[in-house]
């Protein structure tokens, strides 16, 4: 795919659901432990992101279809006991799911029991698996788009992804240079709520 124009980036922040106040939604309560509140919404977050690919995984992000994990320009390759994978998109994004779910199933990482303490590195896990996820929004905005057009769920892309961005933003958990590839549509996104 070329390189999107900006009426492009402009009608993908225009559909989204009628999401209330997602930046108020998103803010941490008064009383509430930070890090409880990260691991709830990231496992929601991960359940959405596992929902959106739900919709391309059959037939639209094949091995044939996407034979790398790429997004506007960039390519993403999975790094694992530092050797570098060259893998389909669908590959990578398999293994992205996979770990967010490894780590989300450890008791050391995301206690289930109240009052367990979260390991010390607890944020910067969070920041990998938003790295993560957010890899595999950019590859679904630039390579699956227009099927989400064509099935008429662009509205819950869009509204999915701003929930995100939302997140992320409030609690500083991806940089600047990470979400570059989807800097127009985060733009867009954000400033209708």
């Amino acid at each position: 795919m070329g390189e999107p124009s900006s009426s492009w980036y402009n009608s993908m922040a225009v559909s989204t659901l009628g999401s209330g106040n997602l930046r108020e939604a998103l803010k941490l309560p008064p009383g509430e432990d930070k890090n409880e509140w990260l691991a709830v919404n990231i496992i929601d977050l991960v359940n959405q992101v596992r929902m959106v690919f739900g919709v391309l995984c059959e037939s639209e992000c094949t091995d044939i279809k996407c034979p790398s994990m790429t997004a506007h320009g960039r390519k993403y390759t999975w790094t694992s006991d530092e050797t570098v994978l060259n893998t389909s998109a669908p590959q990578y994004i398999d293994l992205s799911l996979t770990s967010c779910q490894l780590n989300i199933d450890d008791e050391n990482v995301f206690p289930s029991e109240i009052g367990k303490q979260f390991p010390a590195n607890f944020e910067e896990r969070c920041q990998t698996i938003m790295r993560r996820l957010f890899r595999i929004y950019a590859h679904v905005y630039f390579a699956h788009v227009s099927h989400f057009k064509e099935i008429k769920a662009l509205p819950h892309l869009n509204t999915s992804f701003k929930q995100f961005v939302l997140f992320a933003n409030q609690f500083h958990l991806l940089n600047k240079e990470e979400t570059e590839p989807l800097r127009e549509i985060i733009e867009n996104l954000v400033s209708f709520s």
